[in-house]
């Protein structure tokens, strides 16, 4: 069974290129700092969109809003207009709040919709093809946040965005070759080829790229708000597109889409608060739960990269993933435990088997059950000097998504379907398992692992942070804070320093190459830890965050990647 999700993981890992790097660096370069805000995103061209935003006197939510828009166009592979995402928002008066913009399965969706006669779940099906759209929520997210925390007007927001896509930007050699590598799932597709090819050959760095029909479709939302996306002639377009290929998107499904204001998930670790994202990210829950199985231990003691270290870490995920499995989904459709998942008596519980000398095999680790009385990405971060946060993530799910651009509309649609359990216990693309809370049902949000996260100090923000790479966005997330917290770490080098990931199933721990040292990994096998450097090939995760320290912002854009970081 392991054999076969590693397989399925590592093929879909290859194509979606949820982190690529050919090395971890050992040393990571310097932060941007500045005074007045800073952003971090995986553009450094939508970065410096973000800051240009403040110094017009906006405020960290117009700069969240106007870097993801511009992600859209400058980084398509997972900057979106078609997915949908999670930000985490904290206010200059210390209220902290999010915003749901996840996708929505049409109200068409059925549970066994991905499934055949027998039972079996169609390959592909709920990946690549037009079944595997969700209806997007990414515009209607990022309005609701301008309109309701922003200061600015959406033109001023998103006309950088739309001069980008008309105009055009120079192609970095790390994006046309990303292109390359996308062109073979759109082949299918005859507006995704014209879109990403020079009438069908391959752009090459330092060419001009330009979107036309992306232009004009934003700047419909430009001048229409949510209606220009929803409504009118870009719905009639996306609609259109599904007919086409047979999938169910309705213009039901999108004038009834909203997006929705949730409360944070909220937790302490040393003395820090933790405000992340709720369901149906298993994201916040996992991270506060994760840190509540951590705290009782001496970290910094065992030291950064030891094997003690590394060994209790895998062991909190461990335990942490099997709840994902069983536990998790669409908390207006399933009853998610919410207060077992965030108690730190129950974290307690869940580690009463660790051992310190030997790994615990998966197969011996059930989803905990709470006494009777009692699922390719991007993530940017904001920050200004009036105490304004936000952590925003958000998706296409695989690189590209589903491949398909809207004809006429130049967007592309995602693949978020395959977040939903297809059916109990078979893995997605990540290997993730799910049960009958994430199962798909008409209106659903599927599970997603997005973190987008908040870290205050003495009530002042104090690190914005997350991260793309599927089922590996938790614990990224959450390696960031420990090396931030624990091995009190510049943020260059809690960023930068190597990762490693595990999810219980497969019961293997991935860590980045160079990431830990022989005698460490002799240690660890030693204990009974199956290792094996990311199937990738590369880094993991693209944590774009920024850290505050005596009063300046220092940006940080994950040195795994061509992204970029800008303050002033």
């Amino acid at each position: 069974m392991n054999r076969v999700f590693t397989s399925r993981f590592l093929g879909l890992c290859l194509s979606a290129a949820l982190v690529l790097a050919p090395v971890v660096q050992a040393s990571t370069p310097e932060p941007v700092r500045g005074e007045q805000g800073a952003v971090a995103s995986r553009s450094m061209i939508a970065s410096q969109i973000g800051v240009d935003i403040l110094r017009a006197g906006g405020n960290a939510i117009d700069a969240a809003v106007a870097t993801g828009f511009a992600l859209a166009v400058t980084w398509p592979s997972a900057g979106n207009l078609g997915g949908g995402g999670f930000m985490v928002i904290r206010l200059e008066d210390g209220t902290v709040i999010t915003n749901d913009h996840r996708e929505t399965a049409p109200l068409g969706a059925t549970r066994d919709m991905y499934q055949d006669e027998d039972g079996t779940v169609i390959e592909g099906l709920s990946t690549h093809s037009h079944l595997a759209v969700g209806v997007p929520g990414s515009v209607a997210g990022m309005l609701d946040a301008l309109e309701r925390y922003g200061t600015l007007d959406r033109r001023t927001v998103i006309g950088p965005a739309i001069r980008l896509a008309r105009e055009g930007f120079e192609l970095s050699y790390d994006q046309a070759r990303d292109f390359a590598r996308a062109l073979p799932r759109m082949a299918p597709y005859a507006a995704s080829m014209a879109q990403f090819t020079r009438d069908g050959e391959s752009y090459a760095a330092g060419e001009l790229f330009k979107q036309p029909d992306l232009a004009r479709t934003l700047e419909r939302v430009a001048e229409f708000g949510k209606a220009g996306f929803y409504e009118g002639e870009t719905a009639d377009l996306l609609v259109a597109e599904m007919e086409r290929g047979g999938g169910l998107i309705t213009h039901e499904d999108l004038a009834s889409y909203e997006s929705v204001w949730r409360e944070p998930i909220h937790g302490t670790y040393r003395g820090y608060e933790i405000w992340s994202m709720p369901p149906p990210s298993s994201g916040g829950l996992l991270l506060v739960q994760m840190l509540n199985m951590l705290e009782p231990f001496d970290l910094a003691g065992m030291g950064y990269g030891s094997a003690a270290r590394t060994h209790v870490v895998v062991e909190a995920e461990r335990r942490a993933y099997a709840d994902r499995a069983t536990h998790l989904g669409d908390a207006d459709f399933y009853p998610v435990p919410f207060q077992m998942l965030t108690d730190r008596e129950y974290a307690a519980s869940r580690m009463a088997n660790f051992d310190a000398t030997k790994a615990t095999r998966s197969s011996e680790i059930a989803a905990g059950a709470w006494p009777e009385e009692s699922p390719d990405t991007t993530h940017l971060s904001t920050m200004d000097a009036a105490g304004n946060a936000v952590a925003y993530t958000t998706t296409l799910n695989l690189s590209y998504g589903s491949k398909i651009v809207v004809e006429g509309a130049g967007f592309l649609l995602n693949n978020e379907m395959d977040d939903f359990s297809s059916k109990p216990g078979v893995p997605n693309a990540y290997g993730l398992l799910g049960e009958d809370a994430n199962a798909i049902a008409p209106g659903k949000r599927m599970l997603s692992s997005m973190t987008p996260t908040i870290v205050t100090r003495e009530g002042e923000p104090w690190l914005v942070t997350g991260s793309p790479g599927g089922s590996t966005i938790i614990t990224t997330t959450m390696q960031v804070i420990l090396n931030s917290i624990d091995h009190e770490m510049s943020i260059n080098d809690a960023v930068g320093r190597p990762r490693f990931h595990h999810q219980w199933q497969p019961d293997q721990v991935w860590f980045e190459p160079l990431g830990l040292s022989p005698d460490t990994l002799a240690i660890l096998r030693e204990m009974g830890h199956e290792m094996n450097p990311t199937p990738w090939g590369g880094g993991i995760g693209d944590a774009n965050s920024i850290k505050r320290v005596d009063g300046e912002m220092r940006a940080m854009s994950d040195p795994r990647n061509d992204g970029g970081a800008a303050a002033f």
